[in-house]
């Protein structure tokens, strides 16, 4: 469920600062009648506890729809672009646009003692402590890989900054294939699809805030409002007035 889930209901879907630098807890219980999440791309990965599955979500091209029945709970883990591959244990690219579980990418013991911990936290009735429990072992992780490296962050801030790849490879001191390269490997795609998505995100929470959509156009770096308005068609499915409604 990588990304903001777009029901701004809080009562269906809460997220908060997590103590794993630069991540976010969030935590949804999928309400009866509810039709499919449409969750956004973000060049993010999520660590996600199902009702007890634990899966991976990996960077998505496109908006993912996710038909989880009612009362389904999710406990998750979204780590800040290009920080998840050292904590997850993989690159980017080898999950793009797929929800895989745990027990691929991690070894069955590792992953068995952290489900069991959860378990033991949602029977005593602790729910709100399955993502303290996450955190924990994400944490821990987070300490051995060590500090999120700053070029990947410098790449980001370039890139949402509307810097083209040939800008941004310069100022990394680095060739364009090489960035690409590097791009794939810790967001999931290129320079130029991860410059789309960050943009699209900033238009859409421009547009929930009540700007208006010539302004966020204008704002978010878009030709024009028609170029905003085939992008976010294009990115998430639906028209950006659909999306905020």
């Amino acid at each position: 469920m990588s990304g903001v889930a777009t029901d701004p209901d809080p009562g269906r879907y809460r997220e908060r600062a997590s103590r794993v630098p630069g991540a976010v807890l969030w935590r949804r219980i999928t309400p009866a009648g509810d039709t499919a999440q449409r969750v956004l791309p973000d060049g993010c990965m999520d660590l996600i506890w199902a009702d007890g599955d634990l899966m991976v979500a990996g960077p998505d091209t496109e908006a993912h729809l996710d038909p989880a029945p009612a009362g389904t709970r999710y406990v998750g883990l979204r780590f800040a672009p290009g920080t998840g591959p050292a904590i997850l244990g993989v690159p980017a690219h080898e999950l793009r646009d797929l929800r895989v579980p745990l027990n691929d990418l991690w070894r069955a013991v590792q992953v068995r003692r952290l489900a069991d911990h959860l378990h033991s936290v949602l029977e005593s009735g602790a729910m709100t402590d399955v993502g303290a429990a996450m955190e924990q072992v994400a944490g821990a992780l987070f300490a051995q890989t060590g500090p999120a490296d700053p070029a990947v962050a410098q790449m980001v801030a370039l890139v949402r900054a509307g810097l083209p790849a040939a800008g941004v490879a310069v100022a990394a001191g680095i060739s364009e294939r090489q960035l690409h390269r590097r791009c794939l490997a810790v967001f999931g795609y290129g320079p130029k699809t991860l410059g789309r998505i960050l943009r699209m995100n900033r238009a859409v929470d421009l547009a929930r805030a009540g700007t208006p959509f010539a302004t966020v156009a204008a704002t978010a770096g878009y030709a024009d409002q028609a170029h905003l308005a085939r992008e976010v068609k294009a990115l998430t499915g639906v028209p950006l007035g659909t999306l905020i409604s």
